[in-house]
C-alpha cells in the first residue's frame, strides 16, 4: 500500500550528508538500493540523485521502522526520518563520501513498492545493452549514467554562460523546414494541409543561421536537435544535438580563437582540467602523411614516415614498383614491439588485409641488424638509412605497405591505432585537441559524374585558390576546419560564401542547374543581395563532447533516451504504425503485406 507522504518534507539529498549534520534529524526520500540484515540491526543503504547514505534501523530507536524495515526490497520508494551520527570506530566507509556518517531512523514510510529489477542498479554491469534501452528508466537510475546526464547539463549550462559573456545571441530555428540535397536522407514530415507535399526535419540550422548573419544579428549560437537519415554506430544517431555557432565579420583564426576558449572553458568547470590553448594545428594533407587519418589521434606518437626515396631503386621490387607506379611505401615504428611472434605478425597481416593492404611487410630491429624475410633485397647501407628513417631502437617492429598514397593512409591510420590498443596508449584520462585545415574544397564523384563539396557547398574557397575554380577545382582550398579530440571529430564549420555569384558558381560546379539552385537555395541567394556581412562558423558535436568528456566510448550512454543502432528506441517501441486515419488525412499510400517479397498499396483517401 502507498502511505501518504503527509506532513513529511525532505530535508536533505542522502548524499549531501557529512560530518558536521552530525546531531542533525533529517527527512531522507530515496529508493533503496541494498538492505542488510544483521540480526538485532538492520542497515539500508538509501539512494537518490545526490548519493548514498546508511541508514540504520534498531528496534531500541522505533520498533514500528524496524519491522517496517524488516519487509523492505531494492527499488522501493521509501521517506525515513532519523539522527545523523558518527560511525562507530572501525565501520568508517573511505569510497562513501557519506562514510562518516549515518542517520538512525525513527521512522520510515514506504511511498511506493517495487517489482524486482531485470538488472541490479550499480555500476560497471555486464548487461546487454538491449535490456539496459528497455527498461532505460532503471538504467538512468545508476550512479554512473546519473553522472552522465549531470555532466550534460553543466556542459550546457558552461557553454551558454561563457557564449553569453561573448555577446551571443541563443536564437531558436525551425524544426520543420525545406528538405535540401547535399548532406544525407532527410527525416520527412508529410503536410497534412498541402496534399503531396513534405517538410524536412533539419540536418542542421545552416540556411537559418546565415540568414541570421545577413539580418545583422551578428553572434548566434543554438544548441540544437539536428536529424539524419543515415546509418548508424557508435557516434551516430538518427536525432542528435549540436552546438551550432555563427559569427559575422570575421576570419577563420576569429572563429577557431572563440572555439579554443569556449572548450578550455568547459572543461576547466565541468571537469577542472586545464587544457592547452591554441590546439596544434595539421593540414589535411600533413595530417593524412603524418597519422593517416583526418581526424589524427595526437594521445600518441607513432607517427606515419615516409621512406617512398629510400626504396625506389631497391631490390625489392613489390617497394621499387609502387613507387614506379606512382604509389607511396610508408610505415610505422611499433615501439618495443620487437618480440611480437610470427603468429602476431601474421595476424596483423591479415589485419591490413581487412583495411585494404595488398600485403604487410615487417622488419624488426636486433642488435645484430635488421631481421625480415625482405632484408636480403636491401644493401646495409639501405637498411641503415630506413633504420634511421623510421627512428628505430634495438627491439622496435617496423611495419610498411606499399599502395597508392589514399590506400597507404587508410591502412597506417588504421594500423596505429590497432597498435596503440595493444601498447595501451589510448589514455582515456588525456585529452589531446588539434585542428584539422585547408581541406579541399571539391572531390569527384565517378559513380555520379560531378563534384560534390567535401563540407557542404556554402564553404567558402580560399581567395588566392578562386581562380581554379574554373581550371583545376580539385586543387582549390576550402576555408574549412575541424577540431579533432582524441581521434574523434567533435565539429567543424568553415568561413562562408556571402556573395551571390560565387554562391551560384559553387552550385553550378556541383551540378545544379540555376532552375534547381533557385528552388533549393532561392531565399538564400536573394539574401545575398541585401548586404551579407563575411561570416563564418562551426558546429560541435555536443553527444561526442559529452561521450569523450565522460571517458564513454557510445554517444549512446550519454543521450537520456537513445535509439538502438537499427534506430529504435527500446523503450516506446518506435517506429511504430500508424492508424489507417491518420494516413488518410496526410493522403497517403500504405503497404500492405500480401506474401513473400510483395506488398500491395493502398492510397490514403483525399
Amino acid at each position: 500500500m502507498i502511505e501518504n507522504m503527509g506532513t513529511w518534507r525532505r530535508t536533505h539529498g542522502c548524499g549531501e550528508l557529512k560530518k558536521e549534520y552530525v546531531g542533525t534529524r533529517v527527512v531522507l526520500m530515496g529508493w533503496v538500493h541494498r538492505t542488510r540484515d544483521h540480526g538485532g540491526l538492520i542497515f539500508v543503504d538509501l539512494r537518490d540523485r545526490s548519493g548514498i547514505v546508511q541508514i540504520v534501523f534498531s528496534p531500541q530507536v522505533s520498533q514500528e521502522a524496524f519491522e517496517i524495515a524488516e519487509s523492505l526490497r531494492n527499488e522501493y520508494v521509501v521517506a525515513v526520518t532519523g539522527e545523523v551520527r558518527l560511525r562507530p570506530e572501525g565501520t568508517i566507509n573511505p569510497n562513501l563520501p557519506t562514510g562518516e556518517i549515518e542517520v538512525y531512523a525513527e521512522g520510515i514510510k514506504v511511498l511506493n513498492r517495487a517489482k524486482v529489477p531485470p538488472f541490479y542498479i550499480a555500476d560497471n554491469l555486464e548487461v546487454d545493452e538491449a535490456l539496459r534501452l528497455r527498461y532505460r528508466y532503471l538504467d538512468l537510475r545508476r550512479p554512473e549514467m546519473q553522472r552522465l546526464i549531470k555532466i550534460r547539463y553543466h556542459t550546457t549550462k558552461a557553454i551558454r554562460d561563457f557564449l553569453d559573456s561573448r555577446g551571443f545571441w541563443e536564437i531558436e530555428t525551425p524544426m520543420l523546414t525545406k528538405s535540401t540535397p547535399e548532406g544525407a536522407r532527410d527525416f520527412l514530415v508529410p503536410s497534412r494541409l498541402s496534399p503531396g507535399d513534405f517538410y524536412a526535419l533539419p540536418q542542421s540550422p545552416q540556411l537559418f543561421k546565415q540568414v541570421l548573419m545577413v539580418a545583422g544579428v551578428e553572434r548566434y549560437f543554438q544548441i540544437v536537435r539536428c536529424f539524419r537519415d543515415e546509418d548508424l554506430r557508435a557516434d551516430r544517431q538518427p536525432e542528435f544535438t549540436q552546438l551550432d555557432i555563427e559569427m559575422s565579420f570575421v576570419n577563420r583564426e576569429d572563429v577557431m580563437k572563440v572555439t579554443e576558449e569556449l572548450l578550455a572553458y568547459v572543461f576547466r568547470t565541468v571537469l577542472g582540467v586545464e587544457i592547452q590553448i591554441p590546439f596544434p594545428r595539421l593540414s589535411y594533407k600533413e595530417a593524412l602523411e603524418r597519422y593517416g587519418s583526418d581526424k589524427p589521434d595526437l594521445r600518441f606518437d607513432l607517427e606515419i614516415r615516409d621512406i617512398s626515396d629510400l626504396v625506389r631503386k631497391s631490390q625489392f621490387k613489390v617497394f621499387a614498383e609502387a613507387v614506379e607506379r606512382g604509389g607511396v611505401v610508408r610505415g610505422i615504428n611499433a615501439v618495443g614491439c620487437g618480440n611480437y611472434s610470427r603468429r602476431e605478425l601474421e595476424d596483423l597481416t591479415k589485419l591490413a588485409g581487412t583495411w585494404g593492404a595488398k600485403g604487410l611487410a615487417w622488419m624488426i630491429v636486433e642488435a645484430e641488424g635488421i631481421r625480415s624475410p625482405i632484408a636480403k633485397f636491401f644493401t646495409p647501407g639501405e637498411l641503415e638509412s630506413i633504420k634511421d628513417r623510421m627512428k628505430a631502437q634495438t627491439g622496435d617492429l617496423l611495419l610498411f605497405v606499399a599502395d597508392e598514397e589514399e590506400k597507404a593512409a587508410q591502412v597506417l591510420g588504421a594500423l596505429r591505432l590497432e597498435i596503440a590498443g595493444r601498447l595501451k596508449l589510448l589514455d582515456p584520462e588525456r585529452f589531446a585537441f588539434v585542428w584539422i585545415i585547408d581541406f579541399p574544397l571539391l572531390e569527384y564523384s565517378e559513380e555520379e559524374g560531378r563534384y560534390k563539396a567535401i563540407h557542404h557547398p556554402f564553404t567558402s574557397p580560399r581567395e588566392e585558390d578562386i581562380f581554379l575554380l574554373d581550371s583545376d577545382p580539385l586543387k582549390v582550398r576550402a576555408l574549412a576546419y575541424d577540431v579533432v579530440l582524441n581521434g574523434v571529430e567533435l565539429g567543424g564549420g568553415s568561413i562562408r560564401i556571402h556573395r551571390r555569384d560565387l554562391q551560384e558558381k559553387m552550385f553550378s560546379l556541383l551540378g545544379l542547374s540555376p532552375e534547381e539552385a533557385r528552388e533549393k537555395f532561392g531565399f538564400l541567394l536573394e539574401a545575398f543581395e541585401y548586404g551579407a556581412p563575411p561570416h563564418g562558423g562551426i558546429a560541435l558535436g555536443l553527444d561526442r563532447l559529452i561521450m569523450l568528456m565522460g571517458r564513454r566510448e557510445t554517444i549512446r550512454d550519454v543521450i537520456a533516451f537513445p535509439k538502438t543502432q537499427s534506430g529504435t528506441c527500446l523503450l516506446t517501441g518506435a517506429p511504430g504504425p500508424v492508424a489507417p486515419e491518420q494516413l488518410r488525412e496526410l493522403h497517403l499510400v500504405q503497404a500492405v503485406p500480401k506474401g513473400k517479397g510483395q506488398v500491395s498499396l493502398v492510397r490514403g483517401a483525399k
